[in-house]
């Protein structure tokens, strides 16, 4: 471990995580959603999620891209690239296309990749999920390199934070935003990329009638928004939802349409970067499971294509276009406990008010460690291929 990030990933353990998650979502019967699927951002959190949900809920081919560390002699892949393998592995014995390319999403060397692997394999794509999650982008028609930062705007933020290692409870103050700090983080984790995306795909006759593409954000509670929405992050979120609109604009001749899915807090290696997250997530782990309404990335996107996007009928937004899948999260009751909780929350009493435990366990399953059902005694061959990309 080094702070937020394991330095090592287990294969068999993310192997294991992969079937859970194709199990689950065999669970709750077929979906009639979209039959081409590219998923940008496809191998971790919301991303993979969706592209079990697509392929082994709707029988869909499935194209992922993303940017993972392939294995070498004695040194492991990133977690992406084992969750990728398994998942190939899983669909090509279930007689599902699958194919994955890994590089730079943001670069155009990248798109065009995709665009000629849709042209000779798919004609075109019907569903086009957008989930990257990177800190870094170098912009592919000026070549600069901007790095997005997590910050409050306009004055220091002081609150509570977990160390969610060993359960300290400490205060932290974050300086504000200087300079170019929200133009970066904009245009690192904006709309752009998104928009260049969908662009490059229409402008190849990619995106078939009708064709869907949905980006995740987050809002959250008033206990994080001045370090998350009302921060930097936030001004890129707000970009990215705006974006949505100009899809679909651009998308209307094809009947085709552009949504931003608000999901629910969940631990993933970009939010246990964030001070005061952890503590608001293990906050609210305690109060969701003993209401009976936790989910994690798999039963949050599953919902999402079966109850939202899905349907047949009009897909639902609130006020300002977006779908809402955070709503167990966001609702009185949940929100009002989980206050109340943060109020009382140190360093004494959080291993009995949080579940700081399932916090642990997901960020450790997170990199295919603390599996259950996966024996860490055993050998296991770090050099794992993905069926699809020879390296």
């Amino acid at each position: 471990m080094r702070g937020f990030i394991c330095l090592t990933a287990h294969p068999d353990g993310a192997a294991q995580n992969v079937k859970n998650q194709i199990e689950y979502v065999k669970s709750k019967g077929k979906i009639d959603g979209a039959k081409k699927v590219l998923v940008i951002g496809a191998s971790t959190g919301f991303g993979l999620a969706s592209r079990i949900t697509s392929a082994f809920g709707s029988d869909a081919a499935t194209v992922g891209v993303f940017f993972e560390k392939p294995p070498a002699e004695g040194k492991t892949a990133s977690p992406g690239w084992y969750n990728t393998a398994a998942f190939e592995k899983e669909a090509h014995d279930a007689g599902l296309y699958a194919k994955s390319i890994n590089g730079d999403a943001f670069s155009d060397e990248i798109k065009q990749q995709v665009i000629e692997l849709i042209k000779t394999d798919l004609g075109q794509v019907d569903l086009i999920i957008y989930s990257l999650a990177s800190p870094v982008r170098t912009h592919p028609k000026t070549g600069v390199t901007h790095r997005s930062v997590l910050k409050p705007i306009g004055q220091v933020f002081t609150n509570n934070t977990v160390d969610f290692h060993t359960g300290k409870v400490s205060e932290i103050s974050i300086q504000p935003s200087a300079d170019d700090d929200i133009e970066n983080t904009v245009i690192v984790m904006g709309g752009e990329d998104w928009s260049m995306w969908i662009d490059a795909l229409k402008s190849e006759n990619l995106l078939a009638d009708g064709a869907m593409t949905v980006a995740y954000s987050y809002i959250g509670s008033s206990l994080t928004e001045a370090v998350y929405r009302n921060g930097t992050i936030g001004k890129a979120k707000d970009h990215l939802e705006a974006t949505a609109f100009e899809i679909a604009e651009k998308l209307k001749d094809l009947n085709g349409k552009a949504y931003v899915s608000v999901n629910k807090a969940l631990v993933t290696q970009a939010s246990s970067a964030i001070p005061v997250i952890p503590l608001y997530i293990s906050l609210l782990y305690q109060t969701m499971k003993a209401k009976g309404l936790h989910e994690g990335c798999i039963e949050q996107i599953q919902r999402l294509y079966q109850e939202r996007l899905f349907t047949g009928g009009e897909i639902p937004v609130d006020e300002k276009g977006r779908i809402r899948i955070d709503d167990l999260e966001m609702r009185e009751d949940v929100q009002r406990r989980v206050a109340e909780l943060w109020e009382q929350a140190n360093s004494d009493n959080l291993s009995e008010i949080a579940d700081l435990e399932g916090y642990r366990k997901d960020f450790y399953n997170l990199f295919g460690f603390d599996v259950e059902g996966v024996d860490y005694e055993k050998d296991t061959d770090e050099q794992v291929p993905i069926p699809s990309i020879s390296e």
